[in-house]
């Protein structure tokens, strides 16, 4: 029997059982398509590292004695749409089946869905082997519960997966040591410099050119940084454990003018990609730890594992749990357009100056910058979610819908009406003060509310509570803003609603 295995482009995970063995009646089949690389205006760097990604890990099946058929974006057979691609190899290997394995986006497990009925031959779909949990897990735990907090998930998992635990209790006593992760760096310790990869990528940037594809960042000539094959990899998480895991969990939280990096890890999309499993990840961390437990805290090791195994796991749930009505929820009815600075970084705000242009440079933000700045700003203008769904989704490396809608519809911008957060995510200039130096030379002051060179989140913040205030009213976590809302001297309040609106109509003038 012949098969036509199909891989998608965040399917490159070698350890899958798959390639256990070689098989001569087995063809595998990539291909890069248009039909991705348009459904939405992706970073320039974000296309390079898929297609990057795809091309080495092709090799590595080559290498093995696989057969592999790839489609390169500008190959004259290229029909750069799935359905067409997998009917195309299958008549032209004489395929008697077609296997894939299961996507974790709802628009390519429908078509793929949809595909298979439309084959006049045998069909099967197989785990990706790749996440702790399986795609409704999640829907199953919290089947019958009113609301799906993370925390009491994240305790599952440690307890399922024997992760940090000693005689059934959490390792340290706590099960969560999030207090300890709100550091402001100040210079001190110092942050070893990435592990980068100053990769030449300038001939498969010419070839995206040429093809017309429409990006949207910058990419530096010869200086591609992002890990791209499973070697790479391992060797960014090899270099995460050994430098900078140790002051990891202490500073996760904190924003910086002259570091982009600070002490994370950069490994979001070598796992997104799967060329590293969440498991692989967690165990090696953990490893080190263990081995050098008299060095780090275990608040550093914690607040890592929480994010992958906590976070990471949960939003995926999350995703598959409430997919597709997830992705037209508009819970607040917001709907204001993204500022056109989101795309030049051209704004007097710094923290938005700094958070944007990191992200046009790089194709990276960490969270806090995302869920802080330029989410925090997006939510208190009342911008669309659709708006920011696409900015996000088109503008990160590590950004697929399963894990992008969740955190950016539900974490930032609270459109899902509670389910992810049990509150919004919103804060006046004093968060952002308290955890980073970009307020200390900004146009703005942090401190002012009103007037021309007052911060614009303050007059945004109070606003924006006052706008969506019955939509708050029975939320227990807002009470005390919402009391604080209400004792505001009447003019002031004028004047900051004012500000406001100025600022939402006339975004390029801030």
């Amino acid at each position: 029997m012949k098969i036509l295995r199909l891989i998608l482009g965040d399917q490159l995970n070698l350890k899958h059982s798959w390639f256990n063995k070689v098989d001569p009646n087995i063809t595998y089949l990539m291909a890069e398509m248009r039909q991705e690389t348009d459904y939405v205006t992706h970073h320039i760097q974000k296309v390079v590292a898929f297609f990057q990604s795809m091309r080495e890990f092709s090799e590595d099946l080559k290498e093995k004695g696989h057969q592999v058929y790839y489609f390169n974006i500008n190959d004259s057979n290229n029909l750069q749409a799935l359905d067409k691609i997998i009917q195309w190899q299958i008549d032209a290997i004489n395929a008697n089946k077609f296997e894939y394995q299961c996507p974790d986006e709802y628009r390519l497990d429908l078509q793929l869905v949809g595909i298979c009925k439309g084959l006049s031959i045998t069909t099967e779909a197989f785990e990706s082997e790749h996440f702790y949990t399986s795609r409704y897990e999640l829907k199953d735990f919290f089947e019958g519960k009113k609301q799906l907090i993370m925390e009491s998930f994240y305790r599952m998992m440690r307890k399922k997966h024997d992760i940090m635990m000693v005689n059934g209790q959490p390792d340290g006593g706590k099960w969560n040591f999030d207090q300890s992760n709100r550091k402001k760096w100040k210079g001190d310790p110092k942050i070893p410099h990435e592990r980068g990869f100053k990769k030449d990528v300038n001939a498969l940037v010419d070839e995206i050119k040429t093809s017309g594809i429409k990006t949207i960042g910058t990419i530096a000539p010869d200086s591609f940084n992002w890990p791209t094959s499973r070697a790479d990899s391992l060797s960014v998480l090899t270099y995460f454990c050994k430098n900078l895991l140790i002051h990891f969990g202490d500073y996760q939280d904190a924003l910086h003018t002259d570091e982009y990096y600070l002490f994370h890890s950069r490994l979001s999309f070598a796992m997104n990609s799967k060329m590293v499993s969440p498991k692989e990840v967690i165990d090696m961390v953990l490893e080190h730890y263990y081995d050098h437990s008299d060095q780090i805290h275990i608040s550093q090791v914690e607040g890592f594992v929480r994010q992958i195994l906590g976070w990471r796991e949960y939003m995926r749930g999350i995703y598959w749990k409430e997919m597709p009505q997830y992705k037209k929820k508009n819970e607040l009815d917001n709907h204001n357009k993204l500022p056109e600075f989101y795309w030049t970084g051209e704004t007097k705000m710094n923290c938005l100056q700094h958070a944007i242009k990191q992200s046009l440079d790089t194709s990276y933000a960490h969270h806090i910058q995302r869920l802080m700045i330029t989410g925090n700003y997006a939510l208190l203008t009342q911008t669309h979610p659709d708006e920011v769904d696409a900015w996000y989704l088109g503008i990160y490396m590590d950004a697929i819908e399963w894990v992008q809608i969740t955190n950016t519809r539900g974490m930032s911008q609270f459109a899902d009406g509670g389910i992810v957060a049990t509150k919004p995510y919103v804060s006046s200039a004093n968060y952002i003060n308290k955890m980073s130096n970009y307020c200390s030379d900004c146009h703005y002051s942090h401190t002012k509310k009103t007037g021309a060179d007052a911060c614009p989140f303050n007059a945004l913040y109070w606003n924006f509570l006052d706008e969506k205030k019955e939509h708050f009213k029975n939320n227990q976590r807002m009470g005390m803003m919402l009391n604080l809302l209400n004792k505001k001297d009447k003019t002031e309040m004028k004047e900051l609603k004012e500000r406001a609106q100025q600022i939402i109509e006339y975004p390029e003038k801030f």
